[in-house]
């Protein structure tokens, strides 16, 4: 057991295998809510979170700030555009959660969705999960901003003043550049941006959550 040590999960493409079908649901969600012409671009978006690509798309559309009513729309939106059946839990999910949980190892969940698409990812594939451990573009549209508030959450959550180490696992460039602006470390989950994670300096990498799962990380 380890409580001094704190995990800081993403959730699409670290958790959940989501990404594209997420993506596509975001620019429907977009549409529902009378925004037409969308930046698809998302990997150069400033924020890959759900409030910004919300709050970019609106003021590209109407050359005006952004009415903050709009983020319950388009969150309620981007529930109906949801497809479940496209979304499955990436390989060791479930158990290395479990694992955790049975270790009494804090971790906690940091992502660019909204709240409620962020349960439903995690319900529908399995995976255990308590709002009070959860953080979202929400509350902040920059990442550091919501990673910040789930360690805060933690130390609330598991009653611990201050981590010796904290570890962000993600699977993304932003998770990677979020984490070093954090000073926190960091390990790299999948295959898809290992080359942009590797140029960055990720020192810690694995392709799936199973072959984490069975790393010297996770068996102390």
């Amino acid at each position: 057991m380890n409580t001094k040590k704190l995990y800081v999960f993403d959730i699409d493409g670290t958790l959940t295998d989501s990404v594209k079908m997420y993506h596509e649901a975001v620019i429907k969600a977009l549409n529902t809510i009378g925004i037409q012409e969308i930046d698809t671009n998302f990997n150069n978006y400033k924020h890959h979170t759900d409030r910004y690509a919300l709050r970019y798309n609106y003021e590209r559309n109407f050359n005006e700030s952004m009415p903050l009513e709009k983020i319950d729309a388009f969150e309620s939106a981007l529930i109906a555009s949801i497809d479940c059946t496209r979304m499955k839990p990436i390989l060791g999910a479930k158990e290395l959660l479990d694992q955790l949980r049975a270790q009494k190892t804090p971790f906690c969940f940091a992502t660019g969705s909204l709240p409620n698409p962020a349960l439903l990812k995690l319900s529908e594939c399995d995976l255990w999960y308590d709002k009070a451990l959860l953080a979202t573009s929400k509350t902040h549209e920059d990442r550091e901003g919501f990673v910040l508030e789930a360690i805060d959450k933690a130390k609330k959550y598991y009653r611990i003043d201050t981590f010796d180490k904290i570890v962000s696992i993600g699977n993304g460039v932003w998770d990677l550049l979020t984490a070093k602006n954090l000073n926190i470390d960091f390990i790299g989950i999948g295959e898809k941006n290992y080359k942009s994670l590797t140029t960055l300096g990720m020192e810690q990498w694995y392709p799936d959550l199973k072959s984490l799962l069975k790393s010297v990380e996770f068996n102390y």
